[in-house]
């Protein structure tokens, strides 16, 4: 079930709300009422997760009661308490690896038994022979996510971070917690482990989730579905063939519909979360806006960055243990974040690039993007980095990256640039750019001095007007359209 389809908004969301309201009216004490608005929530977010495959359903309660069940044995100080951990980390990462890696295993052991004159260019392309006779695993919706997340909950309780959880329904509800379920942010146990059973929801925190919904909700649906109408258009063109200023576009409105589609649901994640009295961390900070590679990684999916900080690179040593160990450590965690992303050799080779660059960046680079007097110069070199990887990311294969980054240099093409520049596409490019963080520095500033000058009703109103005209335009959009993936849900 996707956020920005009419199923959620106008049956799903509408019965959910609807309830927790009408719970909220019960007149009974707040410890029981909690409870029950917990049970509500966690019956509401199974439904959530198998309403587009019931059999995944018990794929999340098994993982559920497998951490659960992890959570209290590495709490106890006795000399099983490290043996249980790795058993419990080793059996997330085998469901993670068979239903996210398998296909790929598989694809290797026939091209490698094959004996094909064509192994190599067949490998990169991902094409098996079927001699095996394996059928295609399906990857389930999200279970990266709630699968790092439930690992993360085990790992602290091992490290005395948090403490654990004994009601198995509130640890349920951490994990399959609806808004944050199958794209994120990732949740860390200790963030919301009091929010569980003490949480706060009001008009004020009401207002301030339905504002960030709505907003999130138009990143995705007005400007992150047009943006991805072109991108498709293009890759099914003659990749050889579309020259410079086709390839240069397709990879500017891919830029932007990822951005705008990954911020837009976390955007909608963090308002559901606020709406219900969880309090979410931000998971992007206007990346494109970064100075160094560096930066953008700190600024561009927060919560899986932090992941692996503290779940690889600390553990690993970190920066403590020498430059050479630092640089082995940063190269090794972005090959894992490559690896995390899909079973393809393109997120493989996205991830280790970065790696190159970061350690890059580390040896001297990023001291000279310090010292830089004109950050602008940042700001492209940043730009033009991450648009030519983000390549790798929309690519089918290595091949097709590969041919696709060719056309930079191709000044001939078999396309028309004008064929996509339609006047929605071009009020989309206009918005997308200002957007992306140069419009909310100007506006926020703007913000605070008028209501701190004058009546702040105003601004307020005029808020309130642009979210319903906001909301019934994306309305009016899903309804004329059947174009509406998450780019993430892959993952």
């Amino acid at each position: 079930m996707l956020f920005s389809s009419m199923i959620f908004l106008w049956v799903f969301l509408s019965v959910v709300l609807s309830v927790n309201y009408l719970l909220n009216l019960v007149p009974i004490e707040y410890n029981k009422r909690i409870k029950i608005k917990n049970i509500f929530l966690l019956i509401s977010s199974l439904f959530f997760y198998g309403y587009g495959n019931i059999k995944y359903l018990f794929l999340m309660i098994f993982s559920i009661l497998i951490n659960y069940i992890g959570g209290i044995l590495v709490s106890k100080e006795n000399k099983l308490k490290k043996i249980n951990l790795i058993i419990i980390i080793t059996i997330n990462i085998l469901l993670l690896f068979y239903f996210k890696y398998f296909n790929m295993l598989i694809i290797i052991i026939e091209q490698l038994i094959s004996n094909s004159d064509t192994l190599l260019f067949d490998l990169i392309n991902m094409k098996g022979t079927g001699k095996l006779g394996f059928t295609e695993v399906v990857l389930p919706i999200g279970i990266s996510f709630f699968t790092f997340q439930a690992m993360s909950y085990v790992i602290d309780v091992y490290r005395n971070d948090a403490k654990k959880q004994n009601n198995i329904l509130d640890f349920a509800l951490y994990v399959s917690l609806f808004p944050q379920l199958i794209a994120g942010p990732i949740v860390k146990y200790s963030d919301v482990s009091e929010q569980i059973n003490f949480r706060i929801e009001n008009e004020k925190r009401f207002a301030q989730g339905e504002k960030r919904f709505i907003y999130g909700l138009a990143k995705k649906v007005i400007l992150a579905n047009a943006f991805a109408k072109i991108v498709d258009e293009i890759w099914t063109l003659d990749i050889s063939n579309i020259g410079i200023v086709i390839a240069v576009f397709g990879a500017f409105c891919y830029t932007m519909q990822i951005y705008y589609d990954f911020s837009g649901y976390s955007d909608m994640a963090i308002g559901l979360g606020r709406i219900f009295g969880f309090k979410f961390k931000e998971n992007f900070n206007y990346p494109y806006m970064s100075l160094s590679i560096t930066e953008f990684w700190r600024r561009w999916h927060i919560s899986l960055s932090n992941w692996f900080k503290n779940y690889v690179y600390i553990p690993l040593g970190g920066n403590r243990k020498g430059k050479i160990r630092t640089y082995i450590n940063l190269f090794i965690v972005f090959l894992l974040t490559g690896i995390w992303h899909g079973a393809n050799f393109t997120f493989i080779t996205w991830g280790l690039i970065y790696g190159i660059i970061l350690v890059i960046e580390r040896l001297f680079l990023l001291k000279l993007l310090d010292k830089n007097p004109i950050k602008i110069i940042n700001i492209v070199y940043t730009l033009v980095i991450v648009n030519v990887l983000w390549i790798f990311f929309r690519a089918p294969n290595l091949i097709a990256a590969v041919n696709y980054i060719k056309q930079f240099n191709n000044f001939k093409s078999n396309y028309s640039i004008l064929s996509y520049l339609s006047m929605n596409i071009i009020i989309c490019s206009i918005f997308g750019i200002l957007c992306m963080g140069l419009l909310q520095k100007i506006f926020n500033k703007f913000y605070i001095k008028y209501i701190k000058t004058y009546n702040s009703r105003i601004i307020f109103t005029l808020d309130m007007i642009i979210q319903i005209f906001l909301l019934i335009y994306c309305i009016m959009l899903l309804a004329n359209s059947t174009y509406n993936p998450f780019i993430y849900f892959q993952f």
